[in-house]
C-alpha cells in the first residue's frame, strides 16, 4: 500500500538523518578564512529564501576548484526547495544547481584546468571512475552521494547534486558569488571564447535535460508529442522533438505560460505548434472535455504517439490528492502521469522528467498494461552524455538557448526572483542571474531588470 510505504520511507529518512548529515557536512563547511565573505542565497525555510553574507569557499581536497560564478539561474525544480517538499534540507544551506564562471583557485591534483578560464559546471557531480561515470551516465555515479535514505527510498544511490539538500550530498550551490567544484577535472566544461555565458550556461541543466526526456523516451520522424508542462524544459522539450522530426507538437499547461510558449516559438514550426489549457478543460462550467479526450480529438481519435512530463509531482489537481499529500500519505500526485498514459495512443510512450520525490497513489496501471503503454522514468538527466554535442549545436548556430531566455536580474535579488518564478509573474520564463564577476550582457538578451 503507497500510504505505509511512503510513512515507512519517513521513518527511514528521519532515522538516518543525523547520520546522513554528519557524512555529508564537510561540503557545506567550505569556510576559508571567516573575513572572506560572498554573498549566497540559503534556505531559512519553508517558503523562504534569503541573500545574505557567508564564509568564502576554501579547497578542501586535491581535486577541488573554487570557481568565481558569473552567470547562475533559477530552475523549476527549485522551488520544491522553496516549497519544503525536499527532505533534509537545512537552514543555512546554499541553493543553486547551475552556474557557470571562471576559475579562482585549483586544489594540487587538478591537471585540466586552468585559472582565469571560462567553464560551465554539471549540476551532478560525478567521479569519473565508477560503472556510470564510464558509460557516460553521470547522473547515477555511485561515489557522489552517501546519503543513506536516498538509497533505501530509490534501491540504488545516485549522483550527488549542487545545492539541492542534504539528500543528494549536501553540496553547497551555486547561487552565489564562489563555488567549490569537486573532482574539478571532470566535473566542468570549458566555454568557448564565441559562446557568452548566456548561452553556456544552460548546458548545466535545462538543455541536456531536455534533450535526455526526448531522445530517452525516443520521438521519431512524424510523432505527434504532447507535452505537459510549458516551462523552460518543456519548451526545449518542444524544440528538439521538431528536430527530431515530430510533425506536431502539443503543450498542455495553464496561463501565462500557453501564451509564453506561443510568443516564444520558432516561427518556421508554428504550423506544428498546439496549446491546451488545462484549466479551461479541467473546471469549466460549460466544457465537458478533459485533457484527455482533447488530446485524443487532436491527434486523430488515437492519441498522441508520445507525452512528455515536465511539471514535477508536487502539483495536485483535484481534491482527493491535495488532501493526501496534505496529510503525508502520498509525496506525489499521480494526476498528470494518469494523463499522459490515458491519452498516448495504444503502445504509446510516457517519459517522466519533471522531479518526482517518492510515492503516488491511484496510479492507473490496468491502461498501462493493457494498452502497452511505455511509461520511462528519464531520470536525472546525465549532463556529460549530452554537452560536449549540444556545445557544438550552439557553436554553429543550431541552438539559440536564449529563445527562452525572459530576463536578467541581479544575485542581490534573487530571493525575490524565486517568488516571481512562483508565482509565473511577468510572463517569466528563463532567468539570468548575473553577479559582481559577470562579463556585459550579451548583445540580444534581456536588459538587467532591478527589483
Amino acid at each position: 500500500m503507497a500510504t505505509s510505504r511512503a510513512a515507512y520511507a519517513a521513518e527511514q529518512a528521519i532515522g538516518h538523518e543525523k547520520e546522513n548529515l554528519k557524512q555529508d557536512v564537510s561540503n557545506y563547511q567550505q569556510v576559508g578564512d571567516q573575513h572572506e565573505t560572498m554573498k549566497a542565497l540559503i534556505w531559512q525555510g519553508k517558503q523562504k529564501v534569503e541573500v545574505v553574507d557567508v564564509a568564502k569557499p576554501r579547497i578542501l581536497e586535491d581535486g577541488d576548484v573554487i570557481l568565481k560564478v558569473t552567470g547562475t539561474t533559477v530552475c523549476g525544480s527549485d522551488l520544491h526547495l522553496l516549497h519544503g517538499t525536499i527532505i533534509q534540507l537545512n537552514k543555512g544551506d546554499i541553493l543553486g544547481h547551475e552556474f557557470c564562471g571562471v576559475v579562482d583557485q585549483v586544489g594540487p591534483a587538478v591537471k585540466n584546468i586552468q585559472v582565469g578560464k571560462r567553464y560551465v559546471a554539471a549540476f551532478q557531480i560525478t567521479c569519473g571512475e565508477c560503472f556510470f561515470c564510464k558509460q557516460k551516465l553521470s547522473s547515477q555515479c555511485e561515489k557522489t552521494n552517501s546519503n543513506r535514505t536516498a538509497k533505501a527510498m530509490y534501491g540504488s544511490q545516485t549522483a550527488g547534486f549542487y545545492g539541492y539538500s542534504h539528500f543528494t550530498g549536501g553540496f553547497a550551490g551555486g547561487q552565489a558569488e564562489y563555488v567549490r567544484v569537486p573532482l574539478g577535472d571532470v566535473n566542468l566544461l570549458e566555454i568557448p571564447d564565441d559562446v557568452p555565458d548566456e548561452k553556456a550556461l544552460y548546458l548545466s541543466d535545462v538543455l541536456p535535460t531536455a534533450y535526455n526526456a526526448v531522445k530517452d523516451t525516443a520521438v521519431y520522424p512524424n510523432d505527434q508529442v504532447a507535452i505537459f508542462g510549458a516551462g523552460p524544459i518543456g519548451q526545449m522539450a518542444g524544440v528538439f522533438a521538431i528536430d527530431e522530426g515530430a510533425s506536431k507538437v502539443i503543450f498542455v499547461d495553464t496561463e501565462p505560460r500557453v501564451s509564453a510558449i506561443s510568443n516564444r516559438w520558432p516561427a518556421q514550426h508554428k504550423d506544428k505548434l498546439e496549446l491546451i489549457d488545462y484549466k479551461k478543460l479541467s473546471f469549466g462550467v460549460t466544457n465537458k472535455e478533459t485533457v484527455v479526450s482533447k488530446l485524443k480529438d487532436m491527434c486523430g481519435g488515437r492519441g498522441p504517439d508520445v507525452a512528455i512530463e515536465c511539471a514535477a509531482g508536487e502539483y495536485a489537481k483535484g481534491w482527493m490528492h491535495w488532501l493526501e499529500m496534505s496529510l503525508g500519505a502520498e509525496t506525489d500526485t499521480s494526476e498528470i502521469l494518469n494523463e499522459m498514459v490515458e491519452s498516448v495512443r495504444n503502445y504509446g510512450r510516457a517519459g517522466i522528467t519533471g522531479v518526482y520525490v517518492g510515492y503516488t497513489n491511484h496510479f492507473n496501471v490496468g491502461s498501462l498494461m493493457q494498452r502497452g503503454i511505455r511509461l520511462i522514468g528519464n531520470g536525472q538527466a546525465p549532463v556529460m552524455k549530452y554537452w560536449d554535442g549540444l556545445l557544438q549545436k550552439i557553436r554553429l548556430g543550431q541552438l539559440d538557448p536564449t529563445q527562452m531566455l525572459s530576463h536578467r536580474f541581479r544575485l542581490e535579488d534573487i530571493d525575490k526572483v524565486y517568488h516571481m518564478f512562483d508565482a509565473k509573474e511577468d510572463n517569466i520564463q528563463k532567468v539570468f542571474v548575473e553577479t559582481k564577476f559577470s562579463f556585459p550582457r550579451a548583445e540580444g538578451t534581456p536588459e538587467l531588470t532591478k527589483l
